[in-house]
């Protein structure tokens, strides 16, 4: 398996990169900290790693189909409306990438 390295810093991401959250300059995000919170936490070991793997679904439980008096009803993805979402999704991949890259383990459970 070919390891890819990362060599951006953290707190000064690549200057073409915009987050999917991002409102522009000048403008005022109230979950801007609870953001930076979730982005500076770090897996330093897979027992937290598969905690995060585990708890942050890899897929929308909420998205379905419901068959109602003979028709189907598509329910769409509502993880989209929680604002952090994106966050979440962001260290669900980190902790992904650390076992498979740092401990080389078998991750295909964990992915939908």
């Amino acid at each position: 398996m070919e390891s890819v390295t990362h060599t951006h810093d953290h707190n000064h991401p690549h200057p073409n990169y915009h987050p999917p959250n991002n409102k522009g300059a000048g403008s005022f995000d109230i979950l801007y900290p609870l953001r930076q919170l979730v982005d500076r936490i770090r897996v330093k070991n897979s027992r937290f790693a598969h905690f995060i793997c585990q708890v942050i679904p890899c897929c929308c439980p909420f998205e379905r189909d419901i068959k109602l008096f003979g028709r189907t009803y598509h329910i769409p993805s509502l993880c989209k409306l929680n604002p952090l979402y994106d966050d979440f999704v962001g260290l669900r991949f980190r902790a992904l990438s650390y076992l498979a890259d740092e401990c080389g383990e078998d991750i295909t459970k964990y992915i939908c």
